[in-house]
């Protein structure tokens, strides 16, 4: 804790800077106050920090640099004495992660603070591997490396968004290439640091620039492979997730076979090199118009034997005699129908003829038994004038009128006296009422005798 004076400087707590603290009338020597606040300052001691070098130089057999915060933007500058320069790697250098022993410094002539090193070595291999791999396994539980996130290429991007180092060699691989395989290619770069404590700030910058642009359909960020440290920025988790929040897809190009960055893991395409990544995003004309003289072929040489194929089976088909002849059908058919016709007359005829005998049989049966054909032979029916048929000569006094009922119509009559019966045989007295059937109501018929009936 400190406590802050009338004038606005802050001291420790713990340390006594004078009886009484300095004010406008009894202000400190500046003198006094550096020499307080390096006293204060010793009092922390050594402490073991981490961090990476982002600047690194040599002056007097001195190492003059500055250590960055691995997460936070936090920078300390930092200086190792040529006695101590002998105790460390020879093969530091900037860019890379380091844990160092420094003691705070100041320095009172020129008021200025700064960090003693008094050892400093690369953070172990091991440790930075299990870092990445327990992010790979975060990164991985949470989805970002499924295959159902990766986005298709296009078959022919026409502007394409190229992150990489200014005037590197990545760069002039990659648009070379490309132009080599289709010249009218079009390419938007966006210039970032690839190496060092700005790689992450500026590549996520460049992604997000490309991705907010419509011409650009697939972006590439390439680098020209590297040392193992000075590629850990491309596994930084910030720019993981900014790559994988892209909408357009993204190819990485960072050259490293041994140690593949996170990058390659959540970009739609992974490229072993800057090369590699421009033939694979961009098409070689000069093939593809082969392939297409191929197919074209191909389709020539498949439609071709189709039509002979077709032709062949018409001309087989043709050669079959329901189509060599047609008439064949016809004529079978015909000579067929006619001989249904004849049959189907001769069974007609048959029919009608024996239904006519049929028909003559029913007439000759009806005539025997109709009473027409009774009165036809010469008979007559009797009938009073109320319509009763006179049997007996008893149902006919003289002077009765009669109706006299004979084959060709009727006639009026009366009644005279009764006559005797005529000398004929008993059979044939009564023949008459044999030829008339019952139903028809006649029980007694006589010969119309001209002289009874006046």
């Amino acid at each position: 804790m400190t406590q802050v004076a009338d004038s606005g400087t802050a001291q420790p707590s713990t340390v006594t800077m004078q009886p009484a603290p300095p004010t406008v009338d009894a202000p400190w020597p500046v003198a006094l106050l550096n020499s307080k606040i390096k006293g204060w300052i010793e009092r922390l001691g050594t402490a073991w920090v981490e961090g990476e070098i982002t600047q690194w130089g040599t002056s007097g057999g001195n190492i003059y640099g500055k250590l960055k915060d691995l997460d936070e933007d936090a920078t300390i500058s930092f200086t190792i004495w040529s006695s101590v320069k002998a105790r460390i790697p020879a093969d530091l250098k900037q860019g890379d992660r380091v844990v160092a022993a420094i003691k705070p410094n100041f320095w009172v002539k020129g008021g200025t603070l700064t960090m003693q090193v008094y050892d400093m070595k690369h953070v172990g291999l091991g440790d930075l591997l299990e870092r990445l791999e327990r992010l790979r396994q975060q990164l991985a539980a949470e989805g970002l490396f499924g295959p159902d996130r990766k986005k298709r290429l296009p078959f022919l991007p026409h502007t394409i968004g190229l992150v990489t180092g200014k005037d590197s060699d990545a760069e002039k691989d990659v648009l070379r290439n490309a132009q080599l395989r289709w010249p009218q290619v079009r390419f938007r770069v966006v210039h970032a640091a690839v190496q060092g404590e700005r790689t992450v700030a500026e590549v996520i910058s460049a992604i997000r620039t490309l991705d907010a642009d419509p011409e650009v359909e697939v972006i590439i960020v390439a680098r020209g492979g590297g040392d193992f440290q000075n590629l850990l920025g491309f596994s930084d988790e910030r720019l993981v997730r900014a790559a994988a929040a892209a909408l357009t897809p993204i190819v990485s190009a960072i050259g490293h076979e041994a140690d593949r960055p996170l990058l390659d893991e959540v970009a739609d395409l992974r490229a072993s090199t800057p090369t590699d990544a421009a033939k694979r995003v961009v098409p070689d004309v000069a093939e593809e118009l082969a392939r297409v003289q191929q197919a074209r072929a191909r389709i020539g040489m498949r439609v071709t034997h189709l039509i002979a194929h077709e032709i062949d089976r018409i001309g087989h088909l043709r050669t079959r005699p329901v189509l060599a002849s047609p008439g064949w059908i016809v004529d079978a058919r015909a000579q067929e129908l006619t001989r249904y016709v004849s049959r189907g007359t001769e069974l007609v005829g048959r029919c009608v003829d024996r239904e006519t005998t049929r028909v003559a049989e029913l007439r000759g049966q009806l005539r025997a038994l109709s009473p027409q054909g009774t009165l036809d032979r010469g008979y007559a029916i009797v009938q009073t004038a109320a319509g009763h048929v006179v049997t007996e000569p008893a149902e006919a006094p003289a002077g009765t009128a009669l109706r006299l009922t004979v084959s060709g119509g009727s006639l009026a009559a009366t009644a005279g006296d009764e006559l005797p019966s005529p000398a004929v045989p008993p059979q044939a007295a009564v023949r008459p009422q044999a030829d008339v059937p019952p139903q028809a109501g006649l029980h007694s018929e006589a010969p119309a005798d001209p002289q009874r009936a006046k």
